[in-house]
Protein backbone atom coordinates (compact mmCIF):
# COMPACT_ATOMS: atom_id res chain seq x y z
CA UNK A 1 0.00 0.00 0.00
CA UNK A 2 1.32 3.46 -0.87
CA UNK A 3 2.61 5.56 2.02
CA UNK A 4 1.15 8.80 0.64
CA UNK A 5 4.04 10.86 2.00
CA UNK A 6 3.05 14.31 3.26
CA UNK A 7 5.55 16.60 1.52
CA UNK A 8 7.79 17.33 -1.44
CA UNK A 9 11.34 16.10 -0.86
CA UNK A 10 12.77 19.14 -2.64
CA UNK A 11 10.84 22.18 -1.39
CA UNK A 12 8.92 20.70 1.60
CA UNK A 13 5.57 21.78 0.15
CA UNK A 14 2.65 20.04 1.88
CA UNK A 15 1.08 17.31 -0.25
CA UNK A 16 -2.02 16.02 1.55
CA UNK A 17 -3.50 12.68 0.46
CA UNK A 18 -6.04 14.37 -1.80
CA UNK A 19 -3.43 16.50 -3.59
CA UNK A 20 -3.47 16.41 -7.37
CA UNK A 21 0.02 17.95 -7.39
CA UNK A 22 1.91 14.98 -5.87
CA UNK A 23 4.30 13.03 -8.10
CA UNK A 24 5.99 9.74 -7.14
CA UNK A 25 8.49 7.26 -8.55
CA UNK A 26 8.40 3.49 -8.14
CA UNK A 27 10.17 3.83 -4.75
CA UNK A 28 7.52 6.37 -3.61
CA UNK A 29 9.96 9.27 -3.56
CA UNK A 30 7.51 12.18 -3.48
CA UNK A 31 7.68 15.59 -5.15
CA UNK A 32 5.30 18.41 -5.99
CA UNK A 33 4.37 18.94 -9.63
CA UNK A 34 6.52 22.10 -9.88
CA UNK A 35 9.67 20.36 -8.63
CA UNK A 36 8.94 17.28 -10.76
CA UNK A 37 8.72 19.56 -13.81
CA UNK A 38 12.04 21.19 -12.84
CA UNK A 39 13.51 17.67 -12.69
CA UNK A 40 12.17 16.86 -16.17
CA UNK A 41 9.90 14.20 -14.63
CA UNK A 42 12.86 12.11 -13.43
CA UNK A 43 13.48 11.17 -9.79
CA UNK A 44 16.77 12.64 -8.52
CA UNK A 45 17.17 9.69 -6.13
CA UNK A 46 16.84 6.72 -8.48
CA UNK A 47 16.45 8.09 -12.01
CA UNK A 48 12.92 6.67 -12.24
CA UNK A 49 9.92 8.31 -13.88
CA UNK A 50 7.81 10.66 -11.75
CA UNK A 51 4.08 10.18 -12.26
CA UNK A 52 0.92 11.52 -10.64
CA UNK A 53 0.37 9.90 -7.25
CA UNK A 54 -2.94 8.04 -6.98
CA UNK A 55 -5.38 9.49 -4.45
CA UNK A 56 -6.86 7.25 -1.79
CA UNK A 57 -10.63 7.61 -1.40
CA UNK A 58 -11.49 9.68 1.70
CA UNK A 59 -13.51 6.85 3.23
CA UNK A 60 -10.41 4.61 3.10
CA UNK A 61 -8.09 7.10 4.83
CA UNK A 62 -9.62 6.32 8.25
CA UNK A 63 -8.49 2.68 8.06
CA UNK A 64 -5.40 3.28 5.91
CA UNK A 65 -4.05 6.74 6.84
CA UNK A 66 -1.39 8.61 4.92
CA UNK A 67 2.14 8.76 6.29
CA UNK A 68 3.10 11.64 8.58
CA UNK A 69 6.86 11.11 8.14
CA UNK A 70 8.39 14.02 6.26
CA UNK A 71 11.39 13.36 4.00
CA UNK A 72 13.39 16.38 2.88
CA UNK A 73 16.61 16.79 0.95
CA UNK A 74 18.18 19.65 2.94
CA UNK A 75 20.51 20.42 0.03
CA UNK A 76 17.54 20.62 -2.34
CA UNK A 77 17.18 18.64 -5.52
CA UNK A 78 19.74 18.69 -8.26
CA UNK A 79 19.63 16.98 -11.59
CA UNK A 80 18.29 13.42 -11.73
CA UNK A 81 20.56 10.52 -10.80
CA UNK A 82 22.54 9.03 -13.67
CA UNK A 83 22.26 5.46 -12.40
CA UNK A 84 19.16 3.44 -11.66
CA UNK A 85 20.32 2.51 -8.15
CA UNK A 86 18.37 4.08 -5.32
CA UNK A 87 20.75 6.42 -3.52
CA UNK A 88 18.92 7.52 -0.36
CA UNK A 89 20.68 8.59 2.78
Amino acid sequence: MLELRPNCECCDRDLPPESQDARICTFECTFCADCADDLDGTCPNCGGELLARPRRPAEELANHPASTTRILKPEGCGRPAASSALSRE
